[in-house]
């Protein structure tokens, strides 16, 4: 049976406080969480709890306010405790935080099913599973996140997902799976249609400048990346984005490739506005096989062309669309590359963006914050009514 708590804040105006459970830094990359919190802070309290980091004196929850209104919960944890013994350290002091806060009526949203016993004290009146990604398919994924995925599953009202294949893989697993595809921001990222000044670090790079931003891992494709440089000594390659899990000395290096570290979402677009190409070059590997990368829309929206590897999401509806050229091997690639160079101030370029504009017009974080939390208060709904159906038998 759920255990669904009924206290004043149920009754009153107030929306029930949502506790968020993840595996990614609150401050770093500005991506589905964050769109998706930022939006639900404004009606209702969010408490965006991270894993823990490990080195305090003594076992405590660092508790933060962020500008957008999220509540960021850090645990700091004692040096030396396995990641079961940290868990459970973490389940008792969010318990007790929970009690002190008189949060009596609350939700969960779960994006990291490994993170699950740290819940053990937790009531909710609905929980959400955002899966947002294949996780088990990620380099140094623990073997039995699978496992915590089934469990997080069957205690789950709702799931969603972040892509179509991403859909069509867990729709079997769960009664009430809804997609969610990547949105976008489309006034944000539009900004880099407008005279904004080069950034300094990029402003002294050479055109035409083909560039990517984004967490770069083992799912780019490092081999196709090195070799388009190599071949095109003139186009210049301007990658933004943290390097994490691989070792960066393997990523290729040249005159034309430009690393230039982890940009905060506001300075986006402002290196969009003095890009030529903007690129997806995704590796078709375990780990990319379910990914929905959410700059697809970002790129189109600041009016950039864009080429991508056939990632199944984007092909899916951007490629078949015709927004998004995609190509696999470094032949191809190079090729829709040049050919979206020699795009750029040409009616069929124009069309090409009029086409992108009129389908992102149907897209924004805002509608699909809406449409998931309509679908929380409906399965909060469901379990009220089989809360009653209980007590009276």
């Amino acid at each position: 049976m759920k255990h669904v708590n009924f206290g004043p804040e149920a009754a009153g105006t107030d929306a029930p406080a949502l506790l968020v459970l993840s595996h990614l830094r609150w401050d770093f990359v500005f991506q589905r969480p964050q769109h998706l919190m930022t939006r639900a802070a404004r009606s209702r309290r969010v408490y965006y709890i991270e894993e823990p980091v490990y080195g305090a004196p003594s076992d405590q929850l660092a508790v933060r306010r962020d500008a957008s209104g999220v509540t960021v919960i850090t645990p700091q944890l004692q040096q030396g405790r396995s990641a079961d013994e940290g868990r459970a350290s973490t389940a008792r002091l969010l318990a007790s935080w929970v009690q002190a806060e008189h949060l009596h009526v609350y939700d969960l949203w779960v994006y990291t099913p490994m993170e699950l016993p740290v819940t053990a004290g937790l009531t909710p009146r609905v929980t959400i599973y955002d899966c947002m990604d294949e996780l088990a398919n990620f380099k140094g994924a623990p073997p039995e996140l699978r496992a915590r995925e089934a469990a997080l599953f069957r205690r789950a009202d709702v799931v969603f997902t972040g892509g179509y294949r991403l859909y069509e893989a867990k729709r079997d697993q769960h009664p009430n799976v809804h997609c969610f595809p990547s949105s976008v921001d489309t006034a944000h990222f539009a900004q880099a249609r407008q005279a904004l000044p080069d950034p300094a670090d990029q402003e002294p790079l050479p055109r035409p400048r083909l560039g990517f931003y984004g967490v770069i891992d083992e799912r780019f494709d490092i081999a196709l990346l090195g070799e388009l440089a190599r071949r095109r000594p003139a186009w210049h390659f301007v990658l933004l984005g943290p390097v994490v899990k691989i070792d960066p000395a393997s990523l290729p290096r040249g005159e034309n490739l430009h690393y230039l570290g982890m940009k905060r979402y506001t300075e986006l677009p402002a290196y969009l506005a003095h890009w030529d190409v903007a690129l997806l070059p995704f590796a078709r590997n375990a780990a990319t096989e379910f990914i929905s990368p959410t700059k697809t829309p970002e790129y189109l929206a600041a009016g950039v062309p864009v080429v991508s590897t056939g990632i199944r999401d984007v092909v899916r509806p951007y490629g078949e669309r015709d927004l998004v050229r995609i190509a696999d091997g470094v032949d191809a690639f190079e090729a829709a590359c040049a050919a979206a160079l020699d795009e750029r101030g040409t009616p069929a370029g124009e069309a090409r963006r009029q086409r992108a504009d009129a389908f992102l017009a149907t897209l924004s974080w805002d509608r699909t914050w809406a449409e998931m939390s309509a679908l929380i208060e409906q399965a909060a709904e469901r379990n009220e009514v089989a809360l009653v159906g209980v007590a009276d038998d």
